[in-house]
Order: structure tokens, then C-alpha cells, then sequence
């Protein structure tokens, strides 16, 4: 994990310090980080290896995280209304314990995540798999075994109703340490590069991930 952590800058090493460090012109380490992540990236399982291995598990919770970009060409396709900053929408799952399990393919920030649910095959995999999954507003009307909380609306919610949506809060919280392990990586913070670069480096970021945590089996 530590040389995958210096060969590939997806911590703080810049371009330059990695290119001098290695006695390189810095167009050729460009293209020889490109080349690594994307090989770490094809060990990434997609969504049906991942509803697979879920089905393992009692629960997933789904989340989506923006990774923040700088302002692009394509402004529109990127702008998140919803935070209304530009960036690229990452759904992700999370098991029980908040442990980040799968990380979608990004798309733009524009795109709703329920929306973004539908395009990845994450809701038709998941029911056919039988995986329940835990996912909050944004993603009502899913249907399948997506579980999402009760609307509010006139009447109000009764008492029952109203546990129901607290419980489904309380296990849906737990996602949030699964997007603290995304944006530990700090090339995450804020993506300097192309935006559609995303995908790449997000599920490169998801294979040692689960290599750091003993959790990837390839």
C-alpha cells in the first residue's frame, strides 16, 4: 500500500515533486500516473460484483458524495443545484458499520442522485440481488429494496411513521464515516485534473481502500 501511495499522487504529492523525484519530465510522469491509476482502477468491481458481495450483508446504506472541481468548459453539466458548487456526483454503499464497500462511476454534478441511482443499475441490481438498501429523500420513488423515509406531508406523520424515519436516520448517519474515508484522500478535496478523470480515480481510490483495509479479495 505504501508504494502505491508514492508511485501514484493521490495524497499531496504534486506532479512536479513526483517528476523530480524520479529525475522525469513532468508530462512524462503524467502520463505514467494516468497509466497506474487506471490499471488500479480496472480491479474495481462493478455494480453487479459489488450486489453480489452485498447480498452478504444484512443492510447496504446508499450516500453520494460531490467531488468539488474547479469551474469547467461544460458549467452547467456540473453545477450541483442542490450545493450549488461544480462537481461530479459519486453515489456510494456503505456496510453496517459504515465501511465503504463500492463507489459508483461519477457523473456530473448536475445529475440527480436519484437519477444517478437509476444510471449506475444500482436499484435493479441491488432488488434483484435482494440487498436491502438505506437511502435518504433524494432518493424516493426508487422503488425495489431501496428503503428510503417516510414524505411529509399534510396530515402530518403519525407517531409511528415518524420512529420509522428516525430509525431510518439513525442507520443511514452511519454512511457518513464511509464519505469521511473517500475524502481522507486528499486529491478528492478538490479535483485539479479533468472531470471526467473521476471515475478513474475514484475507483482506484475504492481498490486500495480496500487493499489498506484487508478487505479487497483480488
Amino acid at each position: 500500500m505504501l508504494s502505491y501511495r508514492a508511485a501514484i499522487p493521490l495524497s499531496d504529492h504534486t506532479l512536479v515533486r513526483l517528476a523530480g523525484g524520479f529525475a522525469i519530465g513532468t508530462t512524462t510522469a503524467w502520463r505514467y500516473v494516468r497509466e497506474a491509476v487506471d490499471l488500479v482502477a480496472a480491479l474495481a468491481d462493478d455494480v453487479h460484483t459489488a450486489a453480489r458481495k452485498a447480498s452478504r450483508l444484512a443492510y447496504a446504506i446508499l450516500d453520494g458524495t460531490l467531488l468539488l472541481i474547479d469551474r469547467p468548459a461544460e458549467d452547467r453539466l456540473y453545477h450541483s443545484g442542490e450545493h450549488h458548487r461544480y462537481g461530479g456526483n459519486v453515489p456510494f454503499l456503505a456496510d453496517p458499520a459504515g465501511r465503504l464497500v463500492w463507489a459508483s462511476p461519477a457523473l456530473p454534478g448536475a445529475v440527480h442522485d436519484l437519477t444517478a441511482a437509476q444510471r449506475t443499475g444500482l436499484i435493479d441490481t441491488f432488488t434483484g440481488a435482494g440487498v436491502p438498501v438505506f437511502a435518504d429523500r433524494r432518493h424516493q420513488g426508487a422503488g425495489g429494496t431501496i428503503r428510503t423515509p417516510f414524505k411529509r406531508h399534510r396530515p402530518r406523520l403519525s407517531r409511528n411513521q415518524k420512529a420509522v424515519n428516525r430509525s431510518h436516520a439513525r442507520i443511514r448517519a452511519i454512511s457518513e464515516r464511509a464519505a469521511a474515508t473517500l475524502k481522507a484522500w486528499k486529491v478528492l478535496v478538490r479535483l485539479r485534473c479533468c472531470p471526467r478523470r473521476a471515475t478513474a480515480i475514484v475507483q482506484a481510490i475504492l481498490v486500495l481502500q480496500l487493499t489498506e483495509e484487508g478487505r479487497y479479495p483480488g
